[in-house]
């Protein structure tokens, strides 16, 4: 299968914040997919005004190529597997790419306390903050997650299976969660967000998240709004 070279263009929010827009962002830098990017920050005019243009779903991320959309993240990774056949979205290993969607799958419907209650906020600095022992109960889960993948698949490079994939991408938002909410972490887990906040993809990810500056009260349930 021939890869697919035309035009993309990737919908997303805010980058402090949209931890579903993040994923697929990172992937694609992290593996030279080239595309445009369209940012529509929560909660302001220019959402109102274009969410439905860009997104079925009036949700983010969507990618665009020519009239063609897909949304939701795990649809557009699978999406790029196939137009990039040669980029490795996914381990090229059977047992290790079926390992990976499995462990891509349960981030995408899973880890619900942890989401609610250490939401994404690259900004902040909560440490301590949301640990509930329901959210540590998938913190645990997510360290064994990653220990197996590492043990099993993860020879020849830092990231989950030797090489960055779709599974890294959709784990990239747990990383900054630790970060955030510094909640303690085995020595193999803190050595995996370690080569994950180096991955240029993410580093790229971090420094525009950095340059925000948008209050979102829902995803701020540890801070008070700025005064104006």
């Amino acid at each position: 299968m021939a890869e697919y070279s035309g035009p993309l263009t990737l919908v997303i929010g805010n980058k402090n914040y949209s931890s579903w827009s993040m994923r697929p962002w990172v992937l694609m830098k992290q593996l030279a997919i080239p595309f445009d990017e369209v940012v529509l920050k929560f909660h302001t005019p220019e959402w109102d005004a274009h969410i439905e243009r860009w997104s079925p779903s009036r949700l983010v991320p969507v990618l665009w190529r020519g009239s063609q959309s897909i949304w939701d993240t795990l649809a557009i990774m699978e999406t790029l597997h196939e137009w990039f056949p040669e980029r490795n979205v996914w381990p090229r290993d059977d047992e290790a790419r079926a390992f990976a969607r499995s462990a891509a799958a349960e981030m995408h419907s899973g880890f619900r306390d942890l989401r609610s209650h250490m939401p994404m906020n690259i900004r902040a600095s909560h440490a301590g903050k949301g640990q509930r022992p329901e959210v540590t109960a998938n913190i645990r889960r997510i360290e064994h997650l990653w220990g197996e993948a590492r043990r099993r698949f993860g020879h020849g490079g830092p990231y989950l299976f030797g090489d960055f994939s779709a599974a890294d991408a959709m784990y990239a938002p747990v990383v900054m969660r630790f970060a955030t909410y510094q909640p303690a972490l085995g020595a193999e887990a803190a050595r995996y967000c370690e080569a994950m906040r180096a991955a240029p993809g993410v580093k790229s990810w971090v420094d525009g998240a950095l340059q925000e500056k948008e209050f979102v009260a829902e995803d701020e349930p540890y801070a008070q709004a700025p005064a104006e």
